[in-house]
């Protein structure tokens, strides 16, 4: 089976918008769209038809193209069915142990709450990719609005038992701060000090942090390295207030 293609979409500020090509069967779907317009830009421009949209959870910044990409494709839209209500574009909703296929690619549905109350993550495990959302970053994780520390930090053991090779896809270019508060957080991790002059060359060049990798998670993000659900509150809480 031939990889999937995976494009990076710069959109708004900071969001990152996936675009997904499975090339045995010409199928193309889009991850998170915050906006329409140039997700059909980068389709049009590599002559992939979309067929499908995947949401992680229902924020604006990842569902703001939906309704203006399934009017100029009349594609599926696929999401979480806690937050069915809040994403009124959806066609299918999907829970726990759902299976989505793009071609011959297929993925499983993990619910992983706490950035919202419904957020899901998409895992295809032969390809070794994992779309997340806005549930873990680069050195980082998210926002805990509408959930607990407690279900961040199970998030985070399910992410980490991953296999170290899976590429995560997130949903935001946030690898520089985070990785401020990293250093912060644990000023003898010699990892993560390597890792932030390679993002901080990065950054300066113009180049992308993301996508990241589960091993690199494991040994440099401060949140998959907490060992319990009240270091996890304690260091959201402080990257929260950080301003280093």
């Amino acid at each position: 089976m031939a990889a999937l293609e995976i494009v990076r979409i710069p959109a708004l500020s900071d969001n990152y918008i996936w675009l997904v090509h499975a090339p045995e069967s010409g199928e193309t779907m889009v991850v998170d769209p915050a906006e329409a317009d140039p997700v059909l830009a980068a389709a049009a421009g590599r002559g992939w038809s979309i067929s499908q949209i995947w949401n992680t959870h229902w924020h604006p910044d990842h569902t703001g193209g939906n309704a203006a990409i399934k009017a100029a494709t009349g594609c599926a839209i696929t999401g979480p069915a806690a937050e069915a209500a809040r994403i009124p574009t959806l066609d299918r909703q999907v829970r726990e142990g759902d299976v989505v296929r793009l071609g011959e690619h297929e993925a499983r549905v993990m619910e992983v709450p706490a950035h919202t109350a419904g957020h899901i993550a998409y895992h295809f495990m032969q390809d070794a990719v994992i779309f997340v959302g806005d549930t873990l970053f680069a050195m980082g994780c998210g926002r805990l609005f509408e959930g607990t520390a407690a279900q961040m930090f199970a998030n985070m053991q399910r992410l980490k038992a991953l296999p170290g090779e899976t590429a995560v896809y997130c949903a935001h270019e946030y690898t520089e701060s985070n990785g401020r508060y990293a250093r912060a957080a644990e000023p003898d991790n010699a990892e993560i000090a390597a890792r932030m002059e390679a993002v901080l060359a990065a950054r300066a060049a113009g180049e992308a942090t993301i996508p990241t990798t589960i091993a690199l998670e494991r040994a440099t993000n401060p949140f998959m390295r907490a060992r319990d659900a009240a270091e996890l509150a304690d260091r959201r809480g402080a990257k929260d207030a950080f301003r280093g």
